[in-house]
């Protein structure tokens, strides 16, 4: 239950950093399609990884966390596109990336440990 907490506390502090750099892009560098997308992207993790703390089931749990998985990886993409085209600075781009892997990182352990404790559970 502890990585649960942790992965919660990680997710959520991205949010906050995916709004203020989206805030940033908007309203410094003009940007604001990709920007629209990393904010959707960014701060629907932290939400999937709120719905999987009430999940029905161990399968909804993992279904929940599946989907966040894949909106911070769709969220690092985003981070590359806009570091490719000039709109982050490498350092902002290091940043903020770093955040993104640590969070994939903690959601796919999450994941490889609920399977695992399903299968034994259902064997």
């Amino acid at each position: 239950m502890k990585q649960d907490n942790i992965v919660r506390e990680k997710s959520f502090e991205f949010a906050i950093r995916v709004v203020k750099l989206s805030k940033g892009l908007a309203e410094e560098r003009k940007e604001f399609i990709m920007s629209k997308q990393l904010l959707r992207s960014g701060t629907s993790v932290g939400a999937m990884v709120r719905e999987a703390e009430h999940a029905e089931s161990k399968n909804d749990f993992i279904h929940k966390l599946g989907i966040a998985q894949k909106e911070i990886n769709e969220t690092i993409y985003w981070l590359e596109l806009l570091r490719a085209t000039d709109y982050l600075e490498e350092t902002e781009f290091q940043e903020v990336h770093v955040k993104a892997v640590e969070v994939i990182k903690l959601i796919t352990a999450i994941i490889k440990s609920a399977k695992m404790n399903l299968n034994r559970s259902v064997n």
